[in-house]
């Protein structure tokens, strides 16, 4: 079996998005060399690096999201959202279960990313 261990996330400006994330995550990079920045978030690693094929804002940001967890997403939303993320989805419930709820932004990079509740409280 495998387990997810990573994702990297490539930019035209990695250090904007370290920059961003950095208050999104509430901490420094765990993480930095090369103009590469990387962030422990729960049991993953995300890191934003150089590519020099990725310029300007990613124009098909539906194509792929990452999830961050939260017991608390529409706290964790309004703190967000007063960070300058562009709000793509307010919290909505996408199911019949009261205790789900998701929230999606796009960040500097136009990158989606969701705020999700666990999956044990759904």
């Amino acid at each position: 079996m495998l387990d997810f261990n990573s994702i990297m996330v490539f930019s035209g400006d990695p250090k904007k998005l370290a920059d961003f994330y950095k208050k999104v995550f509430q901490k420094d990079p765990d993480w930095s060399e090369g103009g590469y920045y990387g962030f422990m978030a729960g049991k993953g690693f995300i890191t934003f690096g150089p590519h020099d094929k990725v310029k300007g804002k990613n124009a098909k940001p539906e194509r792929m999201m990452f999830n961050l967890e939260t017991k608390d997403v529409e706290g964790e939303f309004e703190r967000i959202k007063k960070l300058g993320a562009a709000v793509v989805a307010k919290p909505y419930n996408p199911s019949e279960e009261p205790k789900m709820m998701i929230a999606t932004f796009a960040d500097p990079d136009n990158n989606y990313f969701q705020l999700v509740t666990p999956w044990e409280n759904a």
